[in-house]
């Protein structure tokens, strides 16, 4: 006989800011239990940062979030980050004593399905590749994968590129950064790198008088996009160290790839970069966020 557990009905709905405390603790929990399983650390240091980012998305006009229910209780939540016209998924997190009822499916349909209303011209997100269920279920979902990472931490040997100057990322440096962007993408991320500005986390790197790779912050959930790999190195080299579990870098970039490892960066985890819809392969150097 099933249990009452799965014999309740799972409904998926909008997330509420009063929803993130207990979603919060749900991601520690599922993030920790995942990655202890396959031997790596937890991409959250603890139940208090994962909270900060859940409370964080809930809250964020950008961000369409929803949760899952199973009788009187959240079992699972979800976020889609809608700031550009490329969308990105996550985190998606379920309580380890939900698994196996099909809450993951329930959550990214939910997701997919308001990406296809809004008429989003593509979805992208990063999975942990030790992780074969979301893997499967992503691809089942239509997703192809599109780029090897490898999650990267430390700081580097040298600590500057002749020809580059990093500095700080102003307002007035938006508009050549979105253009970067699109050169290099296809789009821009213009809502989330102004809010990384005005936070004071971004970067740009200069070459030869032009801006020529800008960061969002070098971080698990910063992103960047550089001309050339040297422009991308310079911001690498100029952090002390990296917010988060670390840099996401191709793992297929082999000359950037290599640069790290001999400026004794250390690989933390694996990941996986997959998408529906709109995608180009990138004209340039790049470093994705876990978001995409």
């Amino acid at each position: 006989m099933a249990s009452k557990a799965a014999q309740e009905e799972v409904v998926v709905r909008q997330a509420r800011p009063e929803d993130a405390a207990v979603c919060g603790q749900i991601c520690y929990n599922a993030f920790s239990t995942i990655n202890q399983k396959h031997g790596f650390p937890c991409d959250f240091p603890g139940p208090e940062a994962a909270l900060g980012v859940v409370s964080r998305l809930f809250s964020h006009p950008g961000f369409y979030c929803v949760v899952a229910e199973a009788g009187d209780r959240i079992v699972g939540s979800n976020c889609l980050d809608e700031r550009s016209i490329i969308a990105g998924v996550g985190p998606i997190t379920i309580d380890p004593e939900g698994q196996n009822r099909g809450v993951g499916r329930r959550l990214m349909q939910a997701v997919l399905d308001r990406a296809h209303d809004r008429g989003t011209a593509g979805v992208r997100l990063v999975q942990a590749a030790f992780h074969n269920r979301s893997l499967s279920l992503y691809a089942s979902l239509g997703f192809d994968i599109r780029e090897p990472l490898s999650c990267m931490q430390g700081r580097t040997a040298q600590r500057s590129v002749p020809g580059c100057t990093v500095r700080a990322a102003q307002a007035a440096d938006l508009e050549a950064c979105n253009a970067l962007s699109r050169q290099v993408h296809g789009f821009d991320r213009g809502g989330d790198l102004a809010e990384a500005i005005q936070h004071g986390i971004a970067l740009v790197a200069e070459r030869g008088g032009r801006i020529t790779a800008y960061a969002s912050s070098l971080a698990f959930f910063g992103h960047v996009t550089a001309e050339t790999n040297l422009d991308l190195q310079a911001l690498i080299a100029s952090a002390d160290s990296f917010g988060g579990a670390g840099i996401l870098v191709p793992s297929r970039n082999n000359a950037l790839f290599r640069w790290c490892l001999a400026n004794r960066l250390r690989v933390v985890q694996p990941l996986t970069l997959m998408s529906i819809g709109l995608y180009n392969e990138p004209a340039g150097a790049y470093l994705p966020s876990i978001m995409f």
